[in-house]
């Protein structure tokens, strides 16, 4: 396996949302790389086991990556769509073609909902399994994602537009833990015993739902798919999955994955295709139970007012945001600084977390925005396996036009540019990284999810005043708070109406914490205990007794 030098400090500095036990993957052995590299016929034996100098080795890509899965994955087996039809992946760091995939549509999402629904028939294989068993099940998924983890982060970084070091050191990471976590639920879901008037012995059984559609974002094509996934089967459903038809790859190796773990056919389908025939169709299936998807309000709307009108399946929905980054003039600057750059450009800003209206007070403006225009400076724009880069892609034209179009929006509104705005390079589709200062409330840059590289910098003077500006929006995903005053701090995180509020600190998400919004961020909340609560129901069962003792 390749490896380059990356100090502690430097590695900190790329990627901020690391705590310690991060760093400490970072000293890794060769043979696991190794091993990804043989599975996939990556690279010549002597760079294989080059290791470059220093404290700490990072991997690099693998330089010759087979596209071995394109086809759909329907009861363990691997199938042509239906109708014949492909559609093309491309690779937002040089606008070509990676190769074509199967094109799913409602022929194919109908056998894969028949397999998923003979696969949870009362006395399946899966039906019948041992809790516990279904839990190691999911921890060999997740060592399979350890083996792997090269590849799979090297085919992120080319379908995504990645960082590679972002794709192997955070969203492969977060995926091994929350197929990990997961799995340690699988036998501690249970109900409770009641006790009731009369001569009755009640109980409660925390029951699957059945069969569910899961449809996935472009943005952690990875992560998300183990976010949808693991809460899923930990409970006993089956699944019929919806890749992105941006970021279909990922995904489809998971199939192979899923396989070789063991899992029973038909537990786990993956239909790649776009969202307007294969993902309207899982909205709207009449035999499926339960549907979770991540994306866009407009697009959850239509999910919603779907499940509406076909069977009233369960939605859970992950939607847009635009999140309030509250710095207070007594914070600690630099730090606050640091955390709201990471805050907005961690993956190009194409993040639902992105704090993209930052509120700073007014006695600290002028410096917070001189410093967050030279720390924007200092981006490394490029190709995203390179290690050294630290600013990749947009994912595709279609955004790519969207965010130039808001930065000339804001321009013409009267906000100033500070820096960038511009695209970058002759291939791809980068932009710089930008920053404007003298936004106001009724900008468009500072009321619509840009969902790229842009940095709103707002004043505001009280407590009051920013607590009304930052509720004023119909979104309600997460918020922030830098202050040293505990009080003010509370008083903040009380008042906001978001999912999840940060105190002096952004994007620290983990796997043991419920994730999800308010308003039209979205219902239902993924991860943590929290998250089985949305994939099982509760079924009360009441026994007639001869006689009741307490």
């Amino acid at each position: 396996m390749y490896c380059i030098a990356l100090s502690a400090n430097r590695f900190q500095r790329m990627f901020p949302v690391f705590n310690n036990s991060c760093l400490n993957t970072l000293r890794l052995t060769a043979r696991a790389g190794t091993q990804a590299n043989q599975r996939n016929m990556s690279a010549p034996t002597a760079a294989r086991e080059a290791t470059a100098p220093g404290p700490l080795s990072a991997p690099v890509p693998l330089t010759e990556l087979e596209i071995r899965y394109t086809k759909i994955f329907i009861n363990n087996e691997w199938h042509e769509s239906s109708s014949g039809k492909q559609f093309a992946t491309w690779n937002p760091a040089t606008g070509e073609k990676i190769c074509d995939v199967e094109e799913g549509d409602k022929v194919d999402v109908d056998k894969a909902v028949i397999s998923a629904r003979e696969a949870f028939q009362i006395g399946s294989a899966w039906r019948r399994m041992d809790a516990s068993a279904r839990g190691r099940l999911l921890n060999k998924l997740a060592d399979l994602l350890e083996r792997d983890r090269v590849v799979l982060s090297t085919i992120e970084s080319i379908d995504a537009g990645k960082l590679f070091l972002q794709a192997y050191f955070v969203d492969l990471d977060g995926a091994i833990k929350t197929l990990r976590y997961y799995a340690g639920w699988s036998d501690k879901i249970q109900g409770r015993t009641i006790p009731v008037d009369g001569d009755y012995l009640t109980f409660t059984r925390h029951e699957p739902i059945g069969v569910c559609g899961q449809i996935l974002p472009w943005n952690f094509p990875l992560l998300m798919f183990t976010w949808k996934l693991a809460p899923a089967l930990c409970c006993g459903n089956t699944v019929v999955i919806k890749p992105a038809e941006q970021t279909p790859l990922t995904a489809l190796y998971m199939g192979a994955l899923i396989k070789e773990a063991g899992f029973p056919p038909g537990v786990v389908n993956i239909v790649p295709g776009l969202g307007r025939t294969a993902g309207a169709v899982i909205a709207s299936h009449l035999d499926i139970d339960k549907v979770a998807f991540t994306g866009s309000t407009e697009i959850g709307k239509r999910i919603q007012e779907a499940a509406g009108k076909s069977n009233l399946k369960r939605v859970t929905l992950e939607l847009g945001a635009k999140n309030p980054n509250i710095i207070f003039a007594d914070a600690d600057l630099d730090f606050a600084i640091e955390q709201a750059h990471h805050g907005l450009f961690f993956n190009q800003g194409q993040c639902c977390l992105a704090g993209s209206r930052i509120f700073v007070e007014e006695s600290i403006y002028k410096e917070f925005i001189c410093k967050s225009i030279a720390r924007a400076q200092k981006h490394v724009i490029g190709n995203p396996l390179n290690g050294t880069v630290t600013h990749g892609p947009q994912i595709d034209k279609k955004q790519y036009d969207k965010i130039l179009g808001l930065i000339e929006s804001g321009k013409k509104e009267g906000a100033k540019l500070e820096c960038g705005g511009l695209p970058w390079g002759d291939k791809g589709f980068f932009i710089q990284p930008t920053v404007f200062s003298e936004v106001t409330d009724e900008m468009r840059i500072a009321k619509e999810e840009i969902f790229g590289p842009v940095q709103q910098i707002i004043k505001f003077k009280t407590v009051d005043e920013v607590i009304k500006r930052a509720n004023n929006t119909h979104y309600g995903l997460v918020a922030a708070v830098f202050t040293k005053d505990i009080n003010k701090a509370f008083t903040v995180a009380s008042a906001l109406q978001v999912g999840t509020v940060w105190v002096n600190c952004y994007n620290a998400m983990h796997v043991q914490s419920p994730f999800g919004g308010f308003k039209m961020s979205g219902n239902g909340r993924e991860m943590g205990e929290y998250g089985l609560q949305e994939y099982t129901e509760i079924k009360t069962i009441t026994i007639k007794i001869p006689q009741k003792n307490s």
